[in-house]
């Protein structure tokens, strides 16, 4: 497990200018956790793909279309997008079209050093993650949402807010993991699995494996399709 890199918290960062991908609520809320970041050493621009989505700047940030980002050479990019599958396809764009990207942890988030975070992965105030974490790329982890020990997050994973992940627990790509949800623990060498695209419904207690593509929901889960 390799530790996480300070740079994550608190110090500038070593580019001057962060595209959001997506200027809705997601987006605003992205913003806001990296002025509280950053503050003003990192010049913001929301980024959408299609014309129709431009409009005036959205809480006195700019919006640009996509296929101008590239202009900024020293620019990074975090994708604002709840929807994984379309989080997904976001990520791919902005890396075709020639931009990196960084991650982004709010200031009052508690993670231990023995953490591993991918490129993407925006963790957001409140949340607490504690040791033995892996997190994969583009993953979204919420306000106040709690990881604990020997977990694994797959890639352009989505935890909604206040959800709450045990120990010993592998959560597949593309999972999202609805406001309020907790995902009971399993065992050293024998982890509860949630599989690729799964939903966990908000409110959903999950105390066993969960099939790829599954939507559960209820106390205790069920599926549901």
């Amino acid at each position: 497990m390799n530790k996480i890199h300070n740079s994550y918290h608190h110090s500038i960062p070593d580019f001057h200018s962060l595209y959001i991908f997506g200027a809705g609520g997601s987006g605003r809320e992205v913003a806001w956790l990296a002025e509280q970041a950053w503050g003003s050493a990192v010049h913001l621009i929301f980024l959408v793909d299609h014309p129709k989505y431009l409009s005036e700047p959205v809480n006195n940030i700019p919006v640009q279309l996509l296929s101008e980002a590239n202009r900024i050479s020293d620019a990074r990019f975090l994708v604002a997008i709840g929807d994984p599958k379309l989080r997904r396809k976001a990520a791919y764009a902005c890396s075709d079209a020639g931009l990196q990207p960084t991650i982004l942890v709010h200031p009052r988030a508690e993670i231990s050093h023995w953490v591993k975070l991918d490129e993407g992965v925006v963790i957001c105030a409140g949340a607490v993650i504690t040791t033995n974490i892996s997190i994969g790329k583009h993953v979204q982890i919420n306000v106040c949402c709690s990881v604990s020990h020997d977990v694994s997050i797959g890639e352009f994973s989505t935890l909604s807010p206040g959800a709450h992940i045990s120990g010993n627990v592998q959560i597949g790509r593309g999972v999202f993991i609805g406001t309020g949800a907790c995902i009971i623990n399993g065992k050293p060498g024998a982890p509860l699995v949630i599989s690729d695209d799964a939903v966990v419904a908000a409110g959903a207690c999950v105390t066993g494996p969960v099939e790829a593509g599954a939507l559960v929901a209820g106390v205790p889960a069920t599926r549901k399709r």
